[in-house]
């Protein structure tokens, strides 16, 4: 695990590159992550017994939530996995299972290993990969009056230089005819930990000689090298260990499942069988996965949710144990918007700027433009319904809809976006509130 020692005053920095303000929720993560850190500094018989303080979120959607918890996973090199709490349903119903949290988590730990192990043997699944290539391109041409190592050092030069990509070789590759396991229930093959592909890989896949282009051909050899160089049995133990010691989960629309005091009974009796399905998974308990068996005792689950009709209160007792530290969001303003659209590093403005650069269309921001799309955003959010962050995206494509359109005839010039084309282009939508509500 990556970062794994940094104090929370580097890991908030950290999220301060990408996301703006909502420093309360930044602080509550970057404690939880410290405290995985010096748990793991303890004696082990004490060790154990410290459990992750798990987090909710109160706030509005398109302020940052969802961004805060996979940035921290991004950070930390942690398995991560988002969640819709509403997705689940009673055991009993027509629904997914919530054992399929873990798995789906495992999955991603996985895949998360292997992208790392495969960056470790990147260059000699290459080299390797390209000396295979090299083989069937002699025995394609072997007609040649070269001699062999004369043919051979052409032939790699060649393909460095990607003088041979369209090139048509011949090349044994697996059919796969495995079925999919869509056909049985999350919890039944799967969590017995039966492979199909391993019982049953010589009936459904067979190998067969196909003709492809040079280009196609090392794209598969690159990764029939790289699962050869890498030990699967390794990267399935590290994934989960990783996904037990550091997995994080985050729970969205946790207060869709939060039952009312005041409401009927009905619906919400559903409600609250979700919470007593999902309270074993988030208190710590074993479960069985194809790749062993995982114990969540030390996943970190952070909920989140707008709570605008129920309350965090309205969660069953249980359930509001498990998640002792609440945090509350900030609504965004047209200051915040304005910071959005410039500060962070991968910053809306950078991308649509480089998107158009890929046309040879130079994007400028006049003074007094950037200010005006931010209070216009902001204006948008508090007469409709309130998106947060996210409103910024249906301003920013209405106002660069023409120049966007046109881009390809218009290389080689420079668009300029100032204040008055900005109010010229969105003020008349934002007079009329049903035009408004349709297209902004």
């Amino acid at each position: 695990m990556k970062s794994d020692a940094l104090t929370p005053r580097e890991i908030v920095a950290e999220l301060d590159r990408y996301i703006v303000g909502q420093n309360a929720a930044k602080r509550a993560v970057a404690v939880a992550l410290r405290n995985r850190w010096r748990r793991q500094q303890l004696p082990p018989e004490l060790r154990d017994e410290v459990a992750p303080k798990n987090i909710i979120m109160i706030g509005p959607t398109g302020v940052g939530k969802t961004e805060i918890a996979r940035r921290l996973a991004r950070l930390t090199g942690s398995p991560f996995l988002k969640v819709e709490a509403s997705k689940f349903t009673e055991v009993g119903y027509v629904g997914r299972d919530v054992d399929s949290i873990v798995r789906d988590l495992v999955e991603a730990g996985i895949q998360l290993v292997r992208e790392e192990r495969v960056r470790e043997v990147r260059v000699r699944a290459e080299r390797a990969a390209e000396d295979r290539l090299v083989d069937l391109l002699v025995v394609a041409s072997s007609g040649v009056a070269d001699s062999l190592e004369e043919r051979r050092r052409t032939l790699k030069r060649q393909l460095r230089e990607e003088l041979l990509e369209d090139h048509e070789i011949e090349l044994e590759v697996s059919e796969s005819r495995m079925p999919t396991l869509d056909m049985f229930t999350p919890q039944g093959i799967e969590s017995m930990g039966i492979d199909l592909k391993d019982m049953f890989g010589g009936m459904f896949g067979r190998k067969a000689r196909k003709r492809m282009r040079v280009a196609e051909a090392r794209r598969i050899l690159l990764v029939e090298e790289e699962d050869r160089l890498i030990d699967r049995s390794q990267v399935e133990q590290e994934a989960l260990r990783r996904v037990e010691q550091a997995g994080i989960v985050f729970l969205d629309e946790i207060d869709k499942i939060a039952s009312r005091e005041d409401a009927a009974r009905g619906p919400d009796v559903s409600r609250e069988g979700v919470q007593r399905d999902l309270l074993p998974i988030v208190e710590g308990s074993t479960v069985a996965t194809k790749y062993g068996a995982v114990r969540t005792d030390h996943v970190l689950f952070i909920a989140a949710g707008a709570f605008h009709v129920a309350k965090p209160s309205d969660l069953i007792p249980e359930m509001q144990g498990r998640f002792p530290i609440r945090v509350e969001l900030e609504p965004l303003d047209a200051a915040d918007f304005r910071r959005i659209l410039v500060e962070p590093e991968n910053s809306l403005l950078r991308q649509y700027t480089e998107l158009l650069a890929t046309e040879q269309v130079e994007l400028r921001f006049a003074p007094g433009a950037v200010e005006a799309v931010a209070e216009i955003a902001a204006e948008i959010n508090s007469s409709a319904e309130n998106i947060g962050a996210r409103r910024l995206y249906t301003v920013m494509e209405k106002l660069l809809e023409e120049i966007s359109f046109d881009a390809p005839a218009r290389a080689g010039e420079v668009h300029l976006v100032t204040e008055e084309s900005v109010r010229g282009t969105l003020a008349p939508l934002l007079r009329d509130r049903d035009l408004t509500r349709y297209i902004l």
